[in-house]
């Protein structure tokens, strides 16, 4: 099983940025995917998830800037992210769940991270 996320870089303040998520080793349709954030000495958080069907939950703080895109057909999950914040300031990580959740501890699959910084 492997998750590989990318994307990640450098941006102001109000910019946009794509986070990729290539998955393998899994049927990859099957599972929930999420994204999370960590930033230092916090703990990982929340940011969104999609179901199988494509159903979204979002965390509050990225509801309206952020959407969470999934291709079945290419194995591949994004985070789009709009009108960054310096708070999103985080490294951003993919996982894999079979079921719904929103904890990072039910996830059963992740990625590496990617750092995303935001300069004010």
């Amino acid at each position: 099983v492997q998750l590989q996320a990318s994307g990640g870089g450098l941006v102001q303040a109000g910019d946009s940025l794509r986070l990729s998520c290539a998955a393998s080793g899994f049927t990859f349709s099957q599972y929930y995917m999420g994204w999370f954030h960590q930033a230092p000495g916090t703990e990982r958080e929340f940011v969104a998830a999609i179901s199988r069907t494509g159903n979204i939950q979002y965390a509050d703080s990225v509801k309206g800037r952020f959407t969470i895109p999934r291709d079945n057909s290419k194995n591949m999950v994004y985070l789009q992210m709009n009108s960054l914040k310096s708070e999103d300031t985080a490294v951003y990580y993919c996982a894999a769940n079979r079921g719904v959740a929103v904890a990072a501890k039910f996830y059963d699959y992740w990625g590496q991270g990617t750092q995303v910084t935001v300069s004010s």
